[in-house]
């Protein structure tokens, strides 16, 4: 076998993304991937217990092949709360464009769709959990703006930096993806950090 040529499981997360993105997420049965990824449906569940599990681990492919844990490095390095804010805007901003057929699909089927709603839900977990910590360094350094409580300061924030509002401006309003990330550089600095 060449070393290019992808594994049984690499094969059935690749034809799970790209059916999911084709198909919006809808209708994605796991004999659809098996199909697509040219293997037997047994061969799916020898390696996914279930479709949750197999959601689960292809938004995890999807962050692995994008090269998310070295993006995330620019954040976890930052010198301060405020410059950690900045690369968590920049790397979420950048990496927003590379998933958001994925992301979509999983959002426009969340409601019917349970195994997409845990994917969903997975990942929406993670985003606030860096909206947390981001939050945590602003107080910790004093830099929170006034007013604030730590819950409602992330509610705010990962709301404002979420695939949905992200969508709205640069799908549908048209911004480019620098627009789009300076306009929430401003903004959440004008609304968490404290000045001066």
């Amino acid at each position: 076998m060449s070393s290019h040529t992808p594994d049984t499981r690499t094969k059935i997360l690749q034809a799970t993304r790209q059916l999911m993105e084709d198909r919006r997420g809808l209708g994605v049965r796991m004999s659809d991937i098996a199909k697509a990824a040219g293997v037997s449906r047994q061969a799916v569940y020898l390696h996914f217990d279930s479709r949750i599990d197999l959601l689960s681990a292809t938004t995890k492919y999807v962050d692995e092949i994008n090269g998310l844990d070295d993006r995330l490095k620019a954040i976890s390095s930052a010198r301060s709360a405020v410059d950690m804010l900045d690369a968590y805007i920049e790397v979420w901003g950048n990496y927003l464009p590379e998933i958001h057929g994925l992301a979509g699909a999983l959002f426009s089927v969340r409601e019917s769709d349970d195994a997409a709603e845990m994917a969903w839900d997975e990942c929406m977990s993670c985003h606030r959990a860096g909206c947390a910590d981001i939050i945590a360094a602003l107080k910790s350094e004093g830099k929170l703006a006034d007013g604030w409580t730590d819950s409602a300061a992330v509610d705010l924030l990962s709301t404002i930096l979420s695939f949905q509002t992200w969508e709205q401006l640069t799908s549908e309003c048209g911004w480019p993806t620098r627009q789009y990330i300076e306009a929430m550089k401003t903004t959440l600095h004008r609304t968490l950090v404290k000045s001066g």
